[in-house]
C-alpha cells in the first residue's frame, strides 16, 4: 500500500502549473503592431501642409520672375531679327495706312501668343505644385514605411524567438511527460507484479489451509470412528465383566455349598478369583485412563480447528483490503490517462499554431518575392522612361538649328523637360526606396500632358 501511494505523490508535485508567459509576450507584440499602424496611418497635419503649398509657391515665382527677366532681355535681342523682317516686309507695302494694318495685326498676333504662353505657364506652374506635393507625400510615406518596416522586422525577430523558445518547452514538457509516464508504468506493473505474486502466496497458503482442514477433519472422522469402536468394545468387556461377575456369584453360590464340601478347593478357587478381580480392575482403570487420553485429544483438536477458522477469517479480511486497494488503484490510474489526454490536447493545440505561424511565414515570404518583381518591373519602367526622355533631348538638339522665332520655344520645351527629368529623377528615387509599385502610379498618371509615353 506505501509503494502505490508514492508515485501519486511523486506526480502530484511534478504537475505543479507552471506560469505561463506566452500571453504576456502576445500582448506586447499585438501592441507594438498597433502601434505601427497608427503611426504609419496617421494624416500629415494641415499646418505642415500649408507651409510646404506657401514655401513651393515662393520658390516657384521667385524663378519666374528672374526668368521674365531673361525673357525680357532674350526677346530684345531676339527683336533685332524680327525687326527686321517687319522692316523688309513693311518696305514692300506702298501706303502707310497698309503699313499701320500690318503692324496693328502683328501685334495683335504676338498678344495672342503672350497670352496663350501665360496661360500654358500657369497651368504648368499649378501641375508642378502638384508634383510637388505628391513628392513630399511619397517622401512622408516612404519615411513611414521605412519606420513600419523596421519595427515589423524587430516584431518578426521576437516573434522568431518567441517560437523558438515555445518549441524549445514544448519539447521538455513532452520529454517530461514521456519519462512521467515511463516510470508511472513501470511503478505500476512492479506493484502489480508484487500484488500478483502476494495473491498467488495467499492462494497456495489457503490451499495448504484446506487441505489441512480437509485432513484434519479426516483425522477426526478416524478418531470418532476409534473412539466409538472402543466404545463398543468397553461395553463388550463390562458386559463381559458383569456376566463373569454373575458367574463368579453363581460359582461362589455353589462354592459356599460346596464349602464344606472341599474348603480347600474353595481356598484355592477364592485366589483364582481375586487374582481376576484384581487383572478386571486394572484393565478397568487401563480404558478409563485412555479413554481420557482421547478426549484430552479431542479438546486439542477442536482448539486447532478454531485456530485454523480464525486463519480463515483472517485471510478473507487481508483479501477484502487488497480488493479495495485494486480499486484504488484503478480509480488512480483513471486519474492518470485523464491528466494524459489533458496534456496531449495541449500538445496538440501548440503543434496546430505552430502550423498556422508556418503557413503565415510562407504567405509573407510570396507577398515579399511579388514585391520584388514588381519593383523590377518598375526599374525596368524607369529604365525605359529615361532611354525616351535622352532620345527627346537629342532630338531638341537637333532641332535647335532650326529658325530664331523657334528658338525661343525650344529653350522653353528645354526648360519644361529639364523640369520633367527633376520629376522623373525624383520618381525614380522614390521607387527605389519605397520598392512598391503602388505609389508611383498615380504620379504617372498626372503627367499624361507630357510629351512622353509612360507604358504601365
Amino acid at each position: 500500500m506505501e509503494a502505490v501511494g508514492h508515485p501519486a505523490d511523486v506526480q502530484a508535485s511534478n504537475s505543479a502549473p507552471t506560469v505561463d508567459v506566452t500571453p504576456d509576450l502576445t500582448e506586447d507584440l499585438s501592441k507594438q503592431l498597433e502601434d505601427i499602424i497608427s503611426s504609419y496611418q496617421e494624416a500629415e497635419m494641415p499646418a505642415e501642409s500649408e507651409e510646404l503649398e506657401e514655401e513651393a509657391v515662393t520658390d516657384i515665382k521667385e524663378p519666374d520672375r528672374a526668368k521674365d527677366q531673361k525673357m525680357g532681355k532674350k526677346m530684345l535681342k531676339g527683336l533685332g531679327k524680327e525687326a527686321m523682317l517687319l522692316m523688309q516686309s513693311l518696305n514692300k507695302l506702298g501706303t502707310p495706312d497698309q503699313k499701320l494694318e500690318a503692324l496693328i495685326k502683328k501685334h495683335a498676333e504676338l498678344l495672342e501668343e503672350h497670352r496663350s504662353e501665360q496661360k500654358e505657364l500657369k497651368m504648368l506652374q499649378k501641375k508642378v505644385l502638384q508634383v510637388l506635393k505628391e513628392k513630399d507625400q511619397l517622401q512622408s510615406e516612404h519615411s513611414r514605411a521605412v519606420l513600419a518596416r523596421s519595427k515589423l522586422e524587430g516584431l518578426c525577430r521576437e516573434l522568431q524567438r518567441h517560437n523558438k523558445t515555445l518549441k524549445e518547452e514544448t519539447l521538455q514538457r513532452c520529454r517530461e511527460d514521456d519519462q512521467k509516464r515511463k516510470e508511472i508504468t513501470t511503478h505500476f506493473q512492479n506493484t502489480l507484479t508484487d500484488i500478483q505474486a502476494q495473491i498467488e502466496e495467499h492462494s497456495s497458503r489457503n490451499n495448504k489451509l484446506c487441505q489441512e482442514n480437509s485432513d484434519l477433519a479426516e483425522k477426526l472422522k478416524g478418531l470418532i470412528t476409534k473412539y466409538d469402536q472402543r466404545e463398543a468394545n468397553l461395553e463388550k468387556v463390562f458386559k463381559h465383566r458383569d456376566l463373569q461377575q454373575k458367574l463368579l456369584e453363581t460359582k461362589l453360590t455353589q462354592a459356599n455349598a460346596m464349602l464344606k464340601q472341599a474348603e480347600d478347593k474353595d481356598k484355592l478357587e477364592k485366589a483364582h478369583l481375586l487374582k481376576q478381580t484384581a487383572e478386571a480392575k486394572l484393565q478397568v482403570t487401563l480404558l478409563k485412563e485412555q479413554e481420557n487420553d482421547m478426549k484430552a485429544q479431542l479438546t486439542l483438536y477442536s482448539e486447532k480447528f478454531d485456530e485454523f477458522q480464525g486463519a480463515v477469517s483472517k485471510s478473507n479480511g487481508v483479501y477484502a483490503t487488497f480488493r479495495q486497494d485494486i480499486d484504488k488503484m484503478s480509480k488512480k490510474m483513471k486519474k492518470l490517462e485523464k491528466e494524459a489526454n489533458t496534456w496531449k490536447s495541449h500538445f496538440e493545440g501548440c503543434n496546430k499554431a505552430l502550423v498556422e505561424m508556418v503557413a503565415e511565414k510562407a504567405l509573407r515570404e510570396k507577398e515579399f518575392e511579388l514585391f520584388t518583381l514588381k519593383t523590377q518591373k518598375l526599374e525596368k519602367l524607369c529604365r525605359a522612361l529615361q532611354d525616351e526622355r535622352k532620345n527627346l533631348y537629342q532630338k531638341l538638339q537637333e532641332t535647335q538649328l532650326t529658325g530664331a522665332a523657334e528658338d525661343t520655344m525650344t529653350k522653353e520645351e528645354c526648360k519644361c523637360l529639364n523640369k520633367l527629368q527633376l520629376v522623373q529623377n525624383a520618381a525614380a528615387r522614390v521607387l527605389t526606396r519605397t520598392r512598391t509599385f503602388y505609389h508611383i502610379t498615380p504620379i504617372l498618371a498626372t503627367l499624361h500632358w507630357l510629351p512622353v509615353k509612360f507604358s504601365y
